[in-house]
């Protein structure tokens, strides 16, 4: 009898005896494996009993009330009379949906570039227990939500192929970009127009970089990202920025280089600023906006007095050289302020030099002329559709708006007739003709105002060139000797009048009004492609590539927000999937 009873005590297993060990056939004791002693449900165990205490949470409520127990007190019986409570018996989350909210905080975690550890956070927890009414809901742990990351990832990328793979071409963004760890990566996005005529837009790829920044290794790379997507017969351009190692780099790989065209207009804007009269001005306006950017008690004052002349609280904004429209931001907030700048100095002890009325009508002007150049580098660099059929109409635009007046004083007509001999400078280096052709098939551009008259001919006679070099038809039958001499005679009428329908197109087009420029290009095209046949082709290829670099430059902002002091040791595979995946998901 105390035989039998040592032997029942021996297959007593963790958890107070709610599992018992499994019984080998032999009669010996397998204390790798448990059974459940209320389903008799069997088990690994291995000294952890996590899993164990999950099950009597999910399966035995009742059960698993009677094993906390003080781990302090070792003789500590515990009660199995004890009545469950509310929240104990309350309705549990179904695994359907459990699995659900997994998938939908690993999407969270991807698209919003939040860190794996979050899941970790209590006050997290204790929002979803609350959320959820079920006070034992567990949170996914980060091997999970990892696993769920890579899984979205990987059908992300698939969609995306796919789509590679339907379109006929296919244009390219790419730059490099430093991290905050100090590494070296590619960014590159691709641009195409799907069959219903929708513009998709979505990253490539952001991969790590060791070798140095030349031209060769540039177009190396460029090169091994369009085979890795099997797109290298599908690409017709690639936009950069105008570093010559890019320019340099571009000039090697088959396809057409498009410079961005907002930093070559700030380039400019830099060059003109440095070569004209606005300097002293310019460097006044700096040192007294340093002064108050590092002086918090002068910027206190100043807010005071911003209030006392009913003005709003504002501070002033420095100007940075490698931020695009920095300059017209300082002098806005300035000129704004300019009234109570001087009463918070006059307050003051300082050595600075105020700017003098002179100076500040300079500054006035200067502003008026660069407002002009703000709006066209935000409608170049959009976040909505923004074609590089845009960029001769912008920049005709800022031509007119610097053509100097009789009311101009001699800086300003020095600064506007620098600013248009250096913008002319660098759009002869730039791909004119692929620009004048995209400009020709936007239907509200199409009267190529923004062209001089000389060379508008030609670009339709390009445009026609390039209809009558991708004309693939079967040749004409040719009729038999048994065929009557009236069928050969229709046959040859159809001949000459598909002829002629195939070069109608292009004249109807032409003959067609302009749309209004708040309507969008694409729409037109999916209305109108059945009407012109392939030269809706060619509107499909030259209206896809973008106006500038900004798609890849935003795709390093949100590298920025992954890549932080805390995740500064992440894998660059990790980083590359992290991007993608979360710009993939904020485009769609």
């Amino acid at each position: 009898m105390d035989g039998t009873q040592e032997s029942e005590e021996s297959l007593l297993g963790p958890l107070n005896g709610k599992f018992i060990y499994r019984k080998n056939k032999d009669g010996t004791v397998n204390k790798n494996a448990v059974i459940c002693s209320l389903c008799k449900k069997e088990f690994s165990y291995h000294r952890s009993s996590s899993s164990l205490t999950y099950h009597l949470n999910a399966k035995h409520v009742r059960a698993s009330s009677t094993v906390k127990v003080a781990a302090s007190d070792a003789n500590a019986t515990v009660s199995s009379l004890r009545q469950p409570t509310l929240a104990e018996l309350g309705k549990r989350m179904s695994k359907a949906t459990t699995e659900k909210l997994t998938n939908s905080i690993a999407k969270w975690v991807a698209a919003d570039c939040r860190p794996i550890s979050i899941v970790e956070d209590e006050g997290l927890k204790e929002a979803f227990q609350i959320a959820s009414s079920d006070p034992n809901f567990q949170l996914p742990s980060r091997t999970t939500v990892m696993k769920r990351i890579h899984q979205l990832y990987s059908d992300e990328r698939t969609a995306k192929e796919k789509l590679l793979a339907e379109a006929s071409y296919v244009a390219l963004t790419g730059d490099h970009w430093t991290s905050i760890s100090n590494h070296n990566y590619l960014g590159v996005t691709a641009h195409l127009i799907d069959r219903g005529w929708k513009l998709k837009s979505f990253a490539l790829t952001v991969s790590k970089t060791v070798t140095r920044h030349y031209a060769d290794a540039c177009a190396e790379q460029f090169d091994a990202v369009t085979k890795e997507w099997e797109i290298e017969n599908k690409v017709t351009t690639i936009g950069t920025d105008s570093a010559r190692n890019m320019v340099a780099a571009a000039r090697q790989l088959p396809f057409d280089h498009i410079p961005c065209a907002a930093h070559m207009l700030q380039r400019t804007i830099t060059a003109c600023l440095e070569d004209n009269s606005f300097g002293t001005a310019l460097a006044k306006c700096r040192k007294i906006v340093g002064h108050f950017r590092h002086s918090p008690a002068s910027t206190e004052e100043l807010h005071q007095q911003q209030t006392a002349l009913g003005q709003a609280r504002e501070p002033l904004v420095q100007d940075v050289s490698t931020r695009w429209n920095s300059t017209l931001s300082m002098i806005s907030r300035y000129l704004r302020n300019h009234e109570a700048v001087n009463a918070t100095l006059a307050t003051q002890k300082h050595k600075l030099a105020t700017l003098t009325n002179l100076e500040c009508d300079k500054l006035q002007k200067l502003e008026a002329v660069l407002e002009p150049c703000k709006y066209v580098t935000e409608l170049l660099g959009g976040e909505s559709y923004v074609s590089c059929s845009v960029v001769l109409p912008a920049l005709c635009h800022l031509n007119r708006v610097m053509d100097p007046t009789d009311e101009d004083p001699g800086y300003m007509i020095k600064f506007k007739t620098t600013f248009s001999k250096d913008i002319d400078t660098r759009m002869a280096n730039i791909n004119n003709r692929w620009l004048k052709v995209a400009t020709a098939l936007d239907p509200r551009f199409k009267d190529l105002k923004s062209i001089h008259r000389n060379e508008r001919d030609e670009v339709w006679t390009w445009i026609e060139e390039m209809l009558q070099e991708s004309e693939v038809g079967p040749a004409t039958p040719q009729p038999t000797e048994d065929e009557p001499a009236a069928k050969k005679s229709l046959l040859l009428l159809s001949s000459d009048s598909d002829s002629d329908e195939e070069q109608g197109p292009l004249a109807r087009y032409k003959a067609e009004q302009c749309i209004r420029m708040h309507e969008c290009p694409l729409e037109w095209w999916a209305a109108h492609a059945g009407a012109y046949g392939q030269l809706s082709s060619l509107a499909r290829k030259y209206l896809a590539t973008p106006a500038t670099s900004v798609p890849c430059e935003r795709l390093f902002s949100l590298a920025g927000n992954i890549i932080q002091k805390k995740r500064a040791a992440l894998h660059s595979d990790n980083v590359n999937k992290l991007v993608c995946l979360s710009n993939w998901l904020k485009e769609t």
